[in-house]
């Protein structure tokens, strides 16, 4: 379970990539709670969609909106900044979630596949960035969480766009942070290791047929090898990570690579 923390984001306007499921859908509630008022978007616009904005707004009584986009499009990127200000009056906190991923030998990668992971891993961040700072400058306050990953950090084979892609959030979040120093705008990303989300749980089926293994074999010794915890990090974890570097309390952390991996790291 998330400790048990007090955040206060009253008045603060917050926009959260990638955020109708898994970690951007629990930061963007743990926001919500914290008393912002939050932007949901992903690229798909159905009822369901919108339907979690208003059951947001609901329980918090905070404004909750639902933006779509497909940010594999960096006008599209763009454009969600500027929706955002448009329908939330601002972006105060920017969280930038989201991604795919795609699993190749860099011999049988495609082009295709190439663009996509790295337009909406990396590319999509740039461009949200770059729409969101001026305004931030102008109010001298702002915070920019990128949503990277242990991947960022470190490689495993097969996925070259990805592993491409998060280490340049890294290496764009340590860029933004410099440039913002002097402000009272902080730029840091968030590198978990393995959480259990619901693309997660989608992949043990398929990795139990594929090894004969049983779930809790796959989970432990194919999902989790390289996390010496053995256990998956809870997307509320995550979440309180990203509140506590959007908070003042975290005023003075900026440019950092925060690391949230079962120990990953320590290997």
């Amino acid at each position: 379970m998330a400790a048990n923390i007090s955040f206060d984001f009253s008045g603060k306007r917050v926009l959260v990539t990638g955020s109708n499921s898994g970690i951007g859908l629990e930061a963007a509630r743990a926001f919500a709670r914290a008393g912002a008022n939050v932007a949901l978007n992903s690229l798909s616009n159905t009822e369901a969609d919108h339907q979690l904005a208003h059951d947001l707004a609901e329980e918090t009584g905070q404004v909750c909106i639902y933006l779509p986009a497909d940010l594999s499009q960096r006008d599209q990127a763009n454009d969600l900044v500027a929706r955002c200000r448009r329908d939330l009056g601002g972006v105060d906190i920017l969280v930038n979630n989201a991604g795919i991923q795609h699993v190749s030998p860099v011999e049988e990668f495609s082009d295709d596949a190439w663009d996509r992971v790295t337009e909406i891993n990396l590319s999509s961040q740039f461009a949200t960035i770059r729409a969101a700072l001026p305004a931030m400058r102008k109010q001298n306050w702002g915070r920019i969480i990128n949503v990277a990953s242990a991947h960022g950090l470190h490689a495993s084979a097969n996925k070259s766009a990805y592993i491409a892609a998060k280490h340049g959030v890294v290496g764009l979040s340590k860029t933004t942070a410099l440039e913002v120093a002097e402000t009272g705008i902080t730029c840091n990303a968030v590198c978990p290791g393995y959480v259990f989300t619901p693309i997660i749980e989608g992949q043990i089926p398929d990795q139990m047929a594929q090894t004969g293994l049983s779930r809790d074999a796959v989970i432990r010794d194919v999902l989790l090898t390289k996390q010496p915890t053995k256990r998956f990090i809870e997307m509320e974890e995550i979440a309180s990570a990203i509140l506590y570097i959007s908070s003042d309390m975290a005023r003075s952390i900026t440019g950092h690579a925060f690391a949230v991996d079962g120990g990953w790291g320590a290997i």
